[in-house]
């Protein structure tokens, strides 16, 4: 397992890369903007870390702006901690037998989401290329809330 990013959403990306870039010294390392979700993602990396990023994708700040206007309550604007696995259908197996609910079931081979004891929640992401979908992955719906 690799440690990847954490996320927080930001309400003014502009200021809030201005925080974390002009003042706090990060390095943008990447940028997404999809017209279809209507969000911006903006990767951050610390400067000495900044090349190896490029290749690891890890470890990263990830800001997500949102371009429609939302108020983030309670903790609302952190977002998640992200993590490589080697089979994401043998953790996500794993995890359930012992408890833990898989709230985003890895339906497509690549992603899922669980949540800790407190509520953070926590998106695994396969590494390299997504499985082959396989059951009963496929069939399982979304539980509560990532």
């Amino acid at each position: 397992m690799e440690y990847l990013h954490t996320m927080v959403r930001v309400s003014d990306l502009d200021a809030s890369l201005d925080f974390y870039c002009n003042k706090l010294g990060l390095v943008e390392t990447n940028r997404k903007d999809s017209e279809r979700g209507r969000f911006t993602l903006v990767f951050l990396a610390a400067p000495a870390q900044a090349q190896a990023t490029t290749q690891t994708q890890s470890p990263l700040l990830e800001l997500t702006y949102n371009w429609d206007t939302e108020a983030y309550n309670g903790g609302r604007n952190f977002g998640h901690l992200a993590f490589r696995v080697d089979d994401i259908y043998q953790l996500c197996q794993h995890l359930q037998d012992n408890g833990v609910t898989i709230n985003r079931p890895p339906r497509d081979g690549h992603m899922a989401f669980i949540r800790s004891p407190d509520g953070i929640s926590i998106e695994l992401l396969q590494k390299g290329e997504p499985l082959s979908p396989i059951e009963p992955w496929i069939s399982q719906v979304n539980i509560g809330e990532w």
